[in-house]
């Protein structure tokens, strides 16, 4: 895979591209990270990326030029032509859809994806009207610049790409990820499967650690019990964190029966 960043702070990824899994999917040759200075297509002796919008408004925005430039000079695919070319040109804005698991795979199936770092008020308009394929946002709140968003964006996408994770199959059984889920039957097959909810707890040795021990369950053997015992507990932490993520999409018929029985205290 090559990821391309657009940016006005090149120096800003010296650091979150050289630790951890990144730095080993690049060291393997997995995946291909160029940092793009954006004041190099800007031709004023001030090299100028910005100006006053139109219609007034505080705070300066990206002109289009610069970005334009250097987009064009990545011979990247036509904007309609990156479907077919496994392209995809990505503007970092508060304005986007919200970025989460699903984008992250969908970008991880790319060959190339480029990310315009936005900065000040916002980025010209016809960026995002001709020239993006996608707007994306990591939150919704605001920061200073898409620096943060991309480097966000490149560590998600950089795990799923295949051979960067030691063990693929974690990947699989993370908060988030819907793997392993079947509707219609027991829920997720796999002890390990998170399928869609947040984590299970997780513990380790000791099993006894000042008085604070592991549930009895998880030293069973019992794989059933423990799958069990996991998809409750990932169902109560899920209802009382991030309820939104209880989708009845991903919940099977075993997992309604727990919920209401959590909803109404019997755990």
């Amino acid at each position: 895979m090559r990821i391309d960043i657009v940016t006005i702070f090149p120096d800003f990824f010296r650091g979150p591209l050289d630790y951890g899994i990144i730095r080993r999917a690049r060291e393997a040759g997995l995946v291909t990270i160029t940092v793009h200075d954006l004041r190099a297509f800007a031709h004023d002796r001030h090299r100028t990326v910005d100006d006053r919008p139109f219609g007034g408004g505080e705070g300066m925005v990206l002109k289009p030029e610069p970005i334009f430039e250097c987009i064009e000079a990545m011979n990247i695919a036509s904007r309609d032509g990156r479907a077919s070319a496994k392209q995809s040109v990505v503007l970092l804005s508060a304005q986007g859809r919200r970025f989460d698991q699903k984008a992250a795979a969908e970008l991880a199936g790319l060959e190339r994806i480029v990310l315009i770092c936005g900065r000040y008020e916002g980025v010209d308009e016809r960026v995002g009207q001709y020239l993006a394929d996608r707007e994306l946002s990591v939150g919704d709140y605001v920061l200073s610049g898409g620096e943060l968003g991309a480097t966000v964006i490149v560590d998600c996408v950089t795990r799923l790409v295949p051979g960067a994770v030691g063990n693929e199959a974690s990947t699989q059984q993370e908060s988030f990820t819907t793997h392993g889920v079947v509707k219609s039957g027991d829920g997720p097959r796999s002890t390990c499967a998170s399928g869609g909810l947040l984590d299970y707890p997780h513990y380790t040795r000791p099993a006894d650690f000042r008085g604070m021990t592991v549930p009895e369950v998880l030293a069973s053997g019992n794989h059933d019990e423990i799958r069990r015992w996991r998809r409750r507990v990932a169902l109560e932490k899920t209802l009382r964190n991030r309820p939104d993520l209880l989708d009845e999409d991903i919940l099977s018929a075993e997992d309604m029966k727990l919920l209401a029985r959590i909803k109404g205290g019997d755990t």
